[in-house]
C-alpha cells in the first residue's frame, strides 16, 4: 500500500474523492498513485477490469496534471476500423482516399497541448501498432496523402482491460512506451465496502437527477449488495442503482435477488455454481431492462412492443409478468 502523500499530493487526493467515492484500502492505494502520476508528464498506462472507471481515471490524471487547462482527446481503438484509425489520429490531405473531399485535421492536432486519451488500445491493429510507435518517438507525424511532416505536444494515456503483455499480438516496444507510468484499477469486488457507498453515492444523484425524494436500501439490500461480486465493476452497479431507484415506488429499495450470490473465490462447484448465478442474473438484467425499454418507447403498448421484440404477444406477456413490470406505469 502506497505511503503517506506530501502536501500538496493529499491536498489533491481530497480533491479527487469528490470524483472517486470509496475508502478501502485498495482504493486509497489507487488514488494515491493516480495523483503521483498526474503529477508528471509521461505517458501513462492504465490497466483495469470492464466498468472499473479508466476513463474517469483518465480524466483525472489530464485535469489534475500541468495540462489541465489544455484539451483532453478520448479515442476509442476498438470502434474505429483499421483503414480509418491513421486518418482519425494523424488527418488526412484532400483526396488521400475516396470520401476524403476536403483536408481534415487528426485527434493527435486536436489534442495538442493537452491530453490523448487511447481506450482499448489492446485492439490496436499491428499496422495502426507500428504507425503509434512511430509518433511516439518524437510526436512527428504525417497526415495521410500529405507531404510535409508536423509536430504536436500531447501526453498519451493509454488504457486496457487485459495485461498488455498477455496480447498476443501487442508490440513489446509499444507497450514500453506506453507503459512509462502504470496505473491499475482494483475491481470492485477487491474494494471491500466500497460498492455500499457507491450505490448509496447513485442513489443521491439519481435522485437529483429525476427530481425524487430520498431513498434508502433496506438491510437485506445492502448486506447482498456487499456480497455480489459486480463483475461489471461500478458501471454495473451504477446501471442496477439506476433501475433500481426508478422502479422503486417508496421510500426503501429492497432489490435483493431470492438467492443472494458470494464471492467468487471458491474452486471446483462453488465455482461453478457462482458462474451460473452470474450469467442467470446477467439474463435476468437484459430481459428486465429490454422490457421496460420497449413499452416506455411504445407508451405502454404490449402489442407494438412484442412486435418490435420479434416476440408473439402471448410470451412478451410472459416477461412482463416474470419481471413483475406493471405496463401500466410506463404509459404515456
Amino acid at each position: 500500500m502506497a505511503g503517506a502523500l506530501p502536501g500538496q499530493l493529499q491536498r489533491q487526493a481530497d480533491e479527487l474523492r469528490g470524483t472517486f467515492v470509496g475508502s478501502s484500502p485498495a482504493f486509497r492505494a489507487m488514488l494515491a498513485n493516480l495523483c503521483r502520476v498526474a503529477a508528471n508528464d509521461a505517458p501513462v498506462l492504465i490497466e483495469g477490469q470492464t466498468g472499473s472507471g479508466k476513463e474517469l481515471a483518465a480524466r483525472a490524471i489530464h485535469y489534475g496534471g500541468t495540462r489541465r487547462d489544455g484539451p483532453f482527446v478520448p479515442v476509442n481503438c476498438g470502434a474505429l476500423p483499421d483503414h480509418l484509425l491513421e486518418a482519425e489520429l494523424f488527418g488526412h490531405e484532400r483526396g488521400a482516399f475516396t470520401d476524403a473531399k476536403t483536408a481534415r485535421r487528426g485527434l493527435v492536432a486536436e489534442a495538442n497541448g493537452g491530453t490523448l486519451f487511447l481506450d482499448e488500445v489492446d485492439s490496436l491493429s499491428p499496422k495502426a501498432q507500428v504507425a503509434l510507435l512511430r509518433f511516439l518517438q518524437d510526436q512527428h507525424y504525417r497526415p495521410l496523402g500529405g507531404t510535409r511532416e508536423l509536430h504536436t505536444n500531447v501526453r498519451m494515456i493509454a488504457a486496457t482491460n487485459r495485461p498488455l503483455q498477455d496480447a498476443p499480438r501487442f508490440r513489446a516496444d509499444l507497450l514500453y512506451r506506453l507503459k512509462i507510468l502504470y496505473l491499475e484499477l482494483p475491481s470492485l469486488k477487491d474494494r471491500p465496502g466500497d460498492a455500499q457507498e457507491l450505490a448509496q453515492h447513485f442513489v443521491g444523484v439519481f435522485s437529483a437527477k429525476y427530481h425524487l425524494s430520498p431513498k434508502r436500501f433496506d438491510e437485506k439490500t445492502v448486506a447482498w449488495i456487499d456480497r455480489y461480486d459486480w463483475p461489471g465493476n461500478v458501471r454495473e452497479l451504477e446501471n442496477w442503482v439506476h433501475r433500481e431507484l426508478l422502479m422503486t415506488e417508496g421510500s426503501v429499495i429492497a432489490a435483493h435477488p431470492a438467492a443472494p450470490q458470494s464471492k467468487c473465490g471458491a474452486t471446483g462447484p462453488q465455482q461453478m455454481a457462482c458462474f451460473h448465478q452470474a450469467k442467470a442474473e446477467a439474463v435476468r438484467l437484459f430481459e428486465h431492462d429490454y422490457v421496460v425499454t420497449l413499452l416506455r418507447r411504445t407508451g405502454g403498448n404490449v402489442t407494438r412492443a412484442a412486435q418490435i421484440a420479434g416476440k408473439e404477444r402471448r410470451a412478451f406477456g410472459k416477461l412482463l409478468k416474470k419481471h413483475g413490470i406493471d405496463r401500466e406505469l410506463l404509459a404515456d
